[in-house]
């Protein structure tokens, strides 16, 4: 019997361990993520690139009225999801977050096949990452060279620059031994704080677009034009896309929809980070209660300045839209495009800058996740046990194993080989979707064991309302985009772009029959769900803090309050 289980069964020893701070980690992992690093997780992983550069060709194909209605519904499923989540994670912060849920009380099988396909989906993504640095810096020339580039990202990936700027805020909680070195700078607090800087350039980017917006539409733009809505009434709110008519809108609001669906994202980023934050109950619980207004406040509204700043129908948009288009990077932001259109200068180059932080912070948080999830993965079994050491709280060897997938960014050294690449993320992109699903279908799991087990929910730390309702429509919204979005495969018959849509769908079932049939797992009753599991020791945890937890602001104020650093005592 192992320690874990020792501290499960007696109540005394829980207490002990906690006083003495041996469980002030999660199965190795350390509890270290403040605040404002968990807020800006949260805002790191739901804002991606997606939302400045590829919404374009969602307006091109669909128009902005379609853009904004399917960016608004599918801000209320994803919504949904959260609300599950939320729920299940608050009470059971665990490493390996949601992977580890789904095999704990649905079936071990489902556990193996999502935990692989969230991993390969995040590590697979990383390369990616790299070949959109290069696509920016292509912006402004040509000659960098490429390999250089991939190097050079791989090492940032992997390498903590805080060991070599010591004032910077929140240095101070690691020793000089704990940032030399490649392995030890991706410790949970340096990730945080890598995060943190990284997010905050997202942020910044953002509202200058959304001011951009509307500072030129009320006049101030070098034509002294105040278009308004203009492009709403010409061309029009609708685009028809691959038919003609109503057919076409129809086709125009799903190619909006599939926009939205690889575009909005963010929940699942807060469920891995959630075993290595401070105050799990408190910190993690306020950034799923925020998720809400800013799917609202960022995508709803980036859907709405996009189709105002730019016509559906401009050349530059349709050309990108038909791949036709030579624009790299920044140039292909329909923000950079309405910039140009008006004759703005300086602004796109500093939109192409920001985009490089929005780039870094989307592959540091792939990396992160890519890491914890295949570390959850060894804890249960369904990955090598080696991958579960940890050394100063990260996993060692799980880091390993993903530090291999950035090499492949150099495939885009050859251009038969960078459609390799390609190929390998348009296989994997599906597999958000189904880490949702599976996300609805373990609360529905949930949901019945409470009910079986006559425990009532509202005790718990979160509570979320509207439930199980919201699970069941996040779990047919996610089965319909998952049967429907690649339906282009088949009007005409490409055997290409149907394996690029549906290679995940088809390797799901596989991963998780074979797990199943090889070791015979069953799906729990509701009766047989551990609702207990690990809230024992984070109850007793949470328990040793006396003063309450500090604010976001609270936190920011205290971030800035530079001290100076007291002399190390010397040994005589």
């Amino acid at each position: 019997m192992g320690p874990d289980l020792k501290i499960k069964e007696d109540p005394q020893l829980v207490e002990a361990n906690v006083q003495e701070g041996q469980i002030n980690s999660a199965e190795g992992l350390q509890r270290r993520l403040e605040n404002r690093h968990v807020q800006l997780i949260a805002i790191g992983g739901s804002i991606g690139t997606a939302l400045f550069v590829t919404i374009g060709n969602g307006l091109a194909a669909g128009g902005p009225a379609s853009l904004l209605i399917a960016y608004v519904l599918y801000c209320g499923v994803l919504a949904c999801i959260n609300n599950c989540l939320s729920e299940m994670i608050v009470l059971h912060p665990v490493s390996g977050g949601f992977i580890r849920i789904a095999g704990k009380w649905v079936d071990d099988a489902l556990g193996f096949m999502v935990g692989w396909n969230f991993f390969l989906y995040e590590a697979l993504m990383i390369p990616f990452e790299i070949t959109a640095i290069n696509l920016i810096l292509g912006y402004w020339r040509d000659d960098i060279p490429v390999a250089a580039v991939c190097v050079a990202c791989i090492v940032l990936f992997a390498y903590d620059p805080r060991a070599t700027i010591p004032f910077l805020p929140g240095l101070s909680t690691f020793s000089q031994s704990d940032v030399v070195t490649a392995i030890n700078a991706l410790a949970v607090a340096a990730y945080g704080e890598a995060e943190f800087w990284l997010s905050s350039g997202k942020v910044i980017l953002i509202f200058m677009l959304f001011f951009f917006t509307f500072i030129t539409m009320v006049g101030g733009n070098p034509a002294h034009d105040a278009y308004g809505f203009r492009y709403w009434n010409d061309p029009g709110p609708f685009a028809t896309h691959r038919t003609t008519d109503s057919l076409g809108r129809f086709e125009g609001f799903l190619a909006a929809v599939w926009s939205a669906a690889f575009c909005i994202v963010g929940p699942e980023y807060i469920a891995m980070a959630a075993a290595e934050s401070k105050r799990p109950r408190t910190f993690v619980k306020a950034a799923f209660k925020t998720i809400y207004w800013r799917f609202v406040l960022f995508f709803a509204l980036g859907a709405l300045c996009v189709g105002i700043v730019i016509p559906w129908n401009d050349p530059t948009l349709q050309a990108i839209l038909a791949g036709e288009s030579n624009e790299k990077g920044g140039g292909a932001s329909p923000y950079v495009i309405a910039m140009s259109n008006m004759q703005i200068r300086i602004l796109p180059d500093i939109v192409n800058a920001l985009l490089i932080t929005s780039v870094f912070s989307a592959g540091n948080t792939l990396t992160y996740c890519a890491t914890r999830s295949l570390y959850g993965l060894a804890l249960d079994g369904r990955a090598p046990k080696i991958l579960s050491k940890t050394k100063n709280g990260v996993p060692l060897y799980a880091f390993g194993v993903v530090m291999c997938f950035p090499f492949l960014s150099f495939l885009q050294l050859s251009d038969n080989s960078s459609q390799v690449l390609t190929w390998l993320v348009n296989l994997v992109t599906a597999g958000a979707l189904i880490d949702y699903l599976v996300i609805c279908i373990t609360y529905i799991q949930f949901h019945r064991a409470c009910k079986a087990q006559g425990i009532g929910r509202q005790q718990f730390p979160y509570y979320g309302y509207f439930q199980p309702y919201c699970s069941y429509l996040g779990a047919v919204c996610m089965v319909l985009v998952l049967l429907f979005y690649g339906y282009t495969a088949f009007a005409p018959w490409s055997v290409e772009t149907f394996f690029q849509n549906y290679t995940m769908q088809i390797i799901a079932p596989i991963l998780y029959f074979g797990w199943k049939f090889a070791h015979r797992t069953k799906i729990l009753k509701p009766q047989e769900v551990d609702l207990v599991w690990d809230r024992p020791i984070v109850d007793s945890y949470e328990a040793t803090f006396t003063s309450p937890a500090p604010g976001f602001w609270a936190e920011m104020f205290q971030m800035f309050r530079f001290k100076r650093p007291q002399a190390e005592p010397v040994d005589v």
